[in-house]
């Protein structure tokens, strides 16, 4: 095992929307450096075959499917309570379920398909995100544990979604700094802004786009990159996105980070998106 192993040896990590995608890409990360992996998925076959997967790679029965709704408190509590029987605590907690609203604008929309898609995205996005916390924060105060909250571009900048998906995330980012708070010092709480991945991030029932992949949107890019960021040619698959979760994750190296977001957006931050105004053709 490499030395970034050390980094989160032996926790115990309750993951997510890891059934695909940036959640899948986290639970192979964290299992391959030595953790043992809870991972959570509306899908039951997907969530599955993830794990069967990863834990073929790693060698090892490292990681745990486990299926339920993260709109759900119920179902949530079920969810940790059979994490806590398999692996008997919890370490670091990282809320990653989400859907994207495909840049859905409010003048394309009217009054009843903004009042759904935004109860839908809502309902997955923030209240999936607290209710995840809510099932898990007396485990992680026995553990002086953290969450690592997936947050995106979007929770900073315009264009990175449209309105709803973007009020998401900031809202989002409000929660970190919010349980930040409430939770020191015993629990740490963080989060990661990515970038655009290629992932199959689909969008709400609500839009009609439940259908639709994320990836199909990064794979006509001119030589499958990211033309609109500094660092255009970086990769965009999922598991280059990994390492400042596991960096937050650790005991030693996030112990004294809480209330901070680490921002991975390729470098908008320097340069900004390609559009200076949304409504030009209004």
């Amino acid at each position: 095992m490499d030395a970034g192993a050390a980094m989160v040896e032996g926790q115990a990590v309750f993951i997510t929307g890891a059934g695909s995608g940036l959640g899948k890409a986290l639970a192979m990360r964290f299992a391959q450096e030595g953790a043992r992996v809870s991972i959570l998925d509306i899908n039951k076959e997907r969530v599955t075959e993830a794990a069967e997967e990863i834990n073929n790679s790693v060698g090892d029965d490292r990681v745990l499917p486990l299926t339920a709704d993260v709109r759900n408190p119920d179902s949530l509590h079920q969810a940790v309570d059979a994490h806590l029987e398999q692996f008997g605590s919890i370490d670091t907690v990282i809320p990653n379920a989400g859907i994207w609203d495909y840049n859905r604008s409010i003048t394309r929309m009217g009054g009843e398909e903004i009042a759904a898609l935004f109860d839908e995205i809502m309902s997955i996005n923030v209240k999936g995100y607290l209710l995840t916390v809510e099932a898990t924060w007396r485990e992680l105060l026995k553990s002086r544990g953290s969450v690592v909250m997936t947050l995106s571009n979007a929770a900073y900048y315009a264009a990175g979604g449209g309105v709803s998906y973007t009020a998401s995330k900031f809202a989002a980012r409000g929660m970190v700094i919010q349980l930040a708070y409430e939770l020191a010092p015993k629990v740490r709480v963080n989060g990661v802004a990515v970038g655009g991945m290629r992932t199959n991030l689909s969008g709400p029932v609500a839009g009609g786009l439940q259908e639709r992949k994320f990836s199909d949107v990064m794979d006509k890019r001119p030589e499958g990159g990211n033309p609109y960021i500094p660092l255009h040619d970086v990769s965009t698959q999922p598991e280059t996105f990994t390492g400042p979760y596991v960096m937050l994750a650790s005991k030693s190296d996030g112990a004294n980070i809480t209330g901070h977001i680490v921002n991975i957006d390729g470098g908008i931050a320097a340069r900004g998106f390609a559009n200076s105004a949304g409504g030009d053709s209004l």
